[in-house]
This record gives structure tokens, sequence and C-alpha cells, in this order.
């Protein structure tokens, strides 16, 4: 039997995409304003997250290759042969399927749309040594630049339509909030609110975006001592009286990422939790204010920093204070370029996308010991923000069971 390298299997009707085609046109318009300025004949991607945004296919790996490749006229889905027709019914474009009855049939499905001895971007931040290596035997490129950080600049301006769908998801995060809110109190497993929330949130976006693919949200719900890490698994530990609670929610929406984070505490607080918990939240609404065009990432740490120091709390702050959103997942996908760091000097423009999280992380055995987070959503507009947010922060809702 004469087996395939790789075919068209387009099995099936194009299914209703995140975003409507001239969406995607426009991404790739911009993608192709890189290429031309960057000497680029093709692009390689790799990775989930610009896959996900140049075609509205989110792949799911599982030890497979995935790919598009971008040409001046073409934009390809690479997908694996046990996926079958859904790559297909769910990119924007052509997609073609490998097989893997011969090894590296995943480089000779690109190299059909590529063709040899062309210059070739790629992800440098993504892409293995081993299939670095396979992209230069198979695409004997002339050369080959990394297009990473041009795409991320790409990304870092959000469409109308993608700050629609980020709406929608920051008011599901709160939806999921309000019901791990219903869901605490004393005796409570922290893995039992956590579902509480997940479920809601989940149901939400079904009824939302009934043509949607539902994966990947999920909820970190932590308590006492699992507090003092910002991403800490959620545990089977119950709740007491007194505990210091932190509410993560993350509902996915076809690859766009959006949270809710929230300190609380069961029945009561006490007064050295209250004052640690109180200036974190002084200090994320002084940052929410700080977020306007015109104002880098750098200039907003700094201030935020010397918020804490002046009230001695600076050594208790254990990372950045926020990022963008997007395509991004806790496993894909990072605008590092927009972070609020002091290393990052990216200037803040409309159409920005960006959180507000202080964090400050006081030691057990010390009075107030746990981990205090508020987290915003903000969309840097033309002379400020808008707080996108709906879920309130503080003491005085947030003291609950």
């Amino acid at each position: 039997m004469e087996r395939p390298d790789f075919s068209r299997f387009h099995n099936g009707d194009k299914a209703t995409l995140p975003f409507a085609p001239a969406e995607y046109d426009a991404r790739l318009a911009g993608l192709r304003t890189i290429m031309a300025r960057e000497g680029v004949e093709a692009c390689v991607f790799t990775s989930m997250h610009n896959i996900a945004y140049y075609s509205g296919f989110l792949y799911c790996a599982f030890g497979r290759p995935y790919g598009l490749v971008v040409t001046a006229t073409e934009s390809v889905t690479i997908s694996a042969g046990i996926d079958a027709g859904q790559p297909w019914r769910r990119c924007h474009g052509d997609n073609i399927t490998y097989t893997d009855w011969k090894r590296n049939n995943y480089w000779r499905a690109i190299l059909s749309v590529t063709g040899p001895g062309k210059a070739i971007g790629y992800e440098a931040d993504h892409i293995s040594l081993a299939q670095f290596a396979l992209l230069e035997e198979f695409l004997t490129p002339t050369r080959k630049i990394d297009i990473a950080p041009a795409t991320m600049r790409q990304r870092m301006h959000k469409s109308p339509s993608e700050i629609a769908l980020i709406r929608e998801g920051a008011r599901i995060a709160d939806v999921g909030g309000y019901a791990i809110r219903d869901a605490i109190r004393e005796g409570t497993r922290e893995i039992d609110v956590a579902m509480a929330g997940r479920d809601a949130m989940e149901a939400e976006i079904a009824r939302a975006f009934p043509d949607a693919e539902y994966r990947d949200t999920w909820v970190w719900f932590q308590s006492g001592l699992n507090t003092d890490g910002a991403h800490n698994p959620v545990t089977g530990r119950a709740l007491q009286r007194g505990d210091i609670l932190s509410l993560n929610t993350f509902p996915m929406i076809s690859g766009y990422y959006t949270a809710l984070e929230r300190t609380l505490f069961v029945g009561e607080a006490d007064p050295a939790s209250l004052k640690i918990w109180e200036a974190n939240v002084a200090a994320h609404e002084y940052g929410m204010a700080q977020l306007k065009p015109g104002m880098s990432c750098a200039e907003v740490t700094e201030k935020v920093n010397a918020f804490f120091a002046e009230r001695d709390l600076l050594q208790y702050r254990t990372f950045g204070y926020g990022h963008s959103f997007g395509v991004l997942s806790h496993y894909y996908g990072r605008e590092a370029g927009l972070e609020l760091r002091e290393d990052i000097d990216t200037v803040l423009e409309p159409g920005m996308v960006i959180s507000m999280e202080p964090m400050l992380t006081i030691p057990e055995g010390q009075p107030g010991a746990g981990g205090y987070r508020e987290h915003d959503i903000l969309i840097i507009t033309e002379d400020g923000n808008e707080n996108i947010t709906g879920y309130p922060y503080g003491p005085g809702f947030n003291i609950v069971g």
C-alpha cells in the first residue's frame, strides 16, 4: 500500500472561529509587513500562541510537532494525522495533515509550502534545538531570522475584536469569583471551592460562546501557607476560621486568557493581617493610577516600589506588578515585553491591555503571614485606562464564610 507523507484532509466545513476572517487577514497583513521589512520569505511558526493568533487553531501537541507556514500568498497550518480534519475546520486558511508512516514528514509538509533555499523566519524562543536542526536540514534556508520579537510587538496591540473578547473573559472571571466566594466556609477543602469557580465559568463560557471549543479553564484557590506563591497548586486542605485565602480564576476562551485574583479571609482577619492587606490594596490602587499612555513599564514599577519602600514592605514583594493579556496561558504564550518590571522599557500605548497585581508574601511565623494579591485588568486608553474587572477587592467584601 502506498502511504502518503502528507495530504490535505479537508473533512467537513469550516467552523466558526473566535474572530471573523477579516480579523485574521488583518493580522496576516501586519505579519507580511514585518516579513517584508525583515527580508523574510516564509515564516515557520511552532508556538501555540502565534499559530493561534494568526490562524485561530490551538493545537494539542501530545509530543507531536505542529506548525503554521506563512508566505507572501499562503497561510497553512501543519497538523498531525491523529487530529484528522479538526485543524482544517478550526483554522483560517489552508491545512496540511502529515502522517507518521515516515520520520520527519512534518518537515516534508512544511517544505512543500516554503520550497527550498528561502529566507526563513522562526521563533527562537520556542523551537527546540532538535527541530531547529531539522529546519536547517530540510529547508536549507539561505538565511534564518528570529521573527518572535516582532510578532510579540504586534500581539501587544489589541484590535477592537480582541478587546471585546478580553472584556467577556474579565466578566466571566468575575462569575467564577462570585461562585468561589459563595462556596467558602470553614471545613470546605480548597479543591471543592476551586471546582465551584471552574464549573461556573465553564457554564458561562458555553452560554456566551456557543460555537467555541471548551478547554483549559481553571482555578487556583489557596489557603493559609499555600497562599505564599502566586501559582501554587490547589490542595485538599480544609479551610479554617481566620485563614488567609487567595482566589484566582482563569477562564480560557479560544486561547485567550483573563484572570481575577483576590485576597480573602475566612470569617475574620487579625489586625496584623489587615494592616498588610490594606497596604497592598493601597498599592494596587496607586499602581492602577499609573497605567496610562506615555508611562514605561519600568517607570510604573519604580513608582510602586517606592510606595512599598516608604511603608517598609518592599522586601516582601516577590515578582513583577503586571503583564499583558491576549493569546496566552499558564503553559504557552507570554508578551514578555509588556510586563511591569524594572528591566522592561516598553512605553504604554492605547490599545494595550495589562494587569496591575501587586503581591506581598509575609513568611510563616511573622505577624500577618501569608500571600496578599489583588489583580485587575486594564485597557490603556487615549488619556488613561479603563478597568474591566468588576469583582470588589479589599476587606469590606472579602472577609467571608
